[in-house]
């Protein structure tokens, strides 16, 4: 079974309905999120995200590499949420 390559902090996006936040924990998470649920709105950094997420899940790129390529995407798409927006129960 292939290791889904957690993330050291999530990426919180907020997909669907304001304020319905999603925690993207993992790698696989992330490119799942960005293969399903992505926002139409999608640019070069979603291409860029998920080419990184598949080639750090077949061990070729490092997690912090998906993590960076999946919020450059979130921010292209305007779905990122900022850290300072985040409710305060967001560790759970």
């Amino acid at each position: 079974m292939m290791d889904n390559k957690p993330f050291e902090t999530p990426v919180v996006v907020e997909l669907g309905h304001v304020g319905k936040y999603r925690h993207i924990r993992s790698t696989q998470e992330a490119a799942e999120c960005l293969m399903t649920v992505w926002p139409l709105n999608r640019g070069p950094c979603h291409r860029d995200a998920l080419d990184t997420c598949l080639k750090v899940l077949e061990g070729y790129r490092s997690t912090a590499e998906a993590r960076r390529a999946l919020i450059e995407a979130a921010r292209e798409s305007e779905v990122l949420v900022p850290d300072d927006k985040l409710p305060d129960d967001r560790l759970h």
